[in-house]
């Protein structure tokens, strides 16, 4: 080949290279376009992502506060009956320990349970170790199994007093009163210690700390004797409770007329013939200057009244009564509504275990905490004594402060 082909040839291929290199960034232009919408994408992504995070974020904020506002609230409650009951010495009655104890079961709930139970659900993940774990479940099936038998305690105190009150006033002691105390810690006890002779060490971290479902049969033992067994007594005693609460109402409306009371008022320049009232005349003029059924112009009467004794007491006696039965149903109605929710909900599960939803649960073991938030609130507000005693240690702090 001649040096003049060569060039020739040179050039074309040197074309041939231009045209390629343009027609490479011909294409480049659309994988370009398909790049920048990707890095977009990206971006938008991001920023979405970032919006879930600060919402998530926001949202568990708001339960933290929630959950600490319901915890604090019932610590405080609770520890004002406590001491409410220790200042007042009027209060000391073996009825008023009950109540007592009673407060200091969901102090205990409180204070033990509630805080980590709080910073399980806001995490929703369990950091605090196997040990915590066990101790935590521990107290929390303890303490409210015995808050929840604190209330039959109270209601078969009731029911005795109501039902037998003569033979009860000499039973009723502090002693007593004890013992009864005692018996519901030891059932409350009994029920939750059976989950630590299965307990499995896990080698791995934990981050879960929950009850073990798989024994149905400790399922069913506990459930029943913490919740099921607890509110059939709890009925059948507040139900005996209204009945004869109202048979006293009925019998004190349909008493005849007890002990009658005599008024007498002073009533000066009155008319002398009063046809309803009965009336003792005095003249100041001499008696035979007045005739007894004629009327003068410078008489003083004394009207005489005449009533019954006992019917103010009957009135106060019968709305005392009235109160005390809506108290009951007051008490009960909350009882159920804030721990039959988790009961149920406890025994679906090990049935139906696509049925558990951690949220779901959550929402049904706080509202059963609620209910150590509610019993100080029913049974001090519904009593004068609670009231009085209440607003004498309120005024003693802030004198003092």
């Amino acid at each position: 080949m001649s040096e003049e082909d060569e060039e020739e040839e040179a050039e074309r291929r040197q074309t041939r290279g231009c045209e390629r290199r343009a027609g490479g960034m011909e294409d480049a232009g659309p994988l370009s376009e398909l790049l920048n919408l990707s890095t977009n994408h990206t971006q938008e992504n991001l920023t979405a992502g970032a919006e879930d995070r600060d919402s998530n974020l926001a949202f568990q904020a708001g339960v933290a506060v929630t959950l600490a506002l319901i915890t604090f609230a019932t610590t405080l409650s609770n520890a004002f009956v406590i001491a409410t009951i220790y200042q007042s010495r009027k209060l000391h009655t073996p009825a008023n320990f009950l109540i007592a104890s009673l407060a200091l079961t969901d102090l205990l709930v409180s204070i033990l349970v509630m805080p980590i139970s709080a910073l399980y659900t806001v995490s929703q993940t369990w950091t605090l170790g196997q040990v915590m774990c066990d101790i935590w479940l521990s107290s929390d099936i303890t303490c409210c199994t015995a808050s929840i038998l604190h209330l039959c305690v109270i209601a078969l105190d009731r029911y005795w007093a109501i039902t037998d009150a003569v033979e009860y006033s000499k039973k009723r002691t502090p002693g007593r009163a004890a013992g009864m105390i005692a018996t519901a810690w030891v059932i409350a006890i009994s029920i939750s210690l059976p989950p630590f002779f299965w307990r499995q060490v896990k080698a791995e971290e934990v981050t879960s700390c929950n009850v073990n479902t798989d024994h149905i049969f400790y399922t069913i033992y506990s459930t029943f004797g913490a919740f099921y067994i607890p509110t059939l007594l709890l009925i059948a005693l507040y139900g005996r409770i209204y009945v004869e609460a109202r048979k006293r109402i009925l019998k004190q409306s349909h008493k005849k007329p007890g002990k009658r009371l005599t008024s007498a008022h002073l009533i000066t320049n009155s008319p002398g013939s009063v046809a309803s009232t009965t009336s003792l005349n005095y003249g100041t003029n001499d008696a035979s200057s007045c005739d007894t059924t004629s009327s003068c112009a410078n008489v003083s009467q004394v009207k005489v009244t005449v009533s019954d004794a006992l019917l103010e007491k009957k009135r106060i006696s019968a709305a005392r009564e009235r109160k005390a039965t809506k108290t009951l149903g007051i008490i009960l109605g909350a009882y159920i509504i804030c721990w039959l929710p988790f009961f149920i909900y406890t025994l679906l599960v090990p049935v139906c275990e696509s049925c558990f939803h951690p949220e779901l649960f959550d929402i049904f073991t706080w509202l059963g905490y609620l209910n150590s938030l509610i019993n100080p609130i029913i049974y001090t507000m519904s009593n004068e004594d609670f009231k009085q005693a209440f607003h004498k240690l309120i005024r003693f702090r802030c004198c003092r402060a």
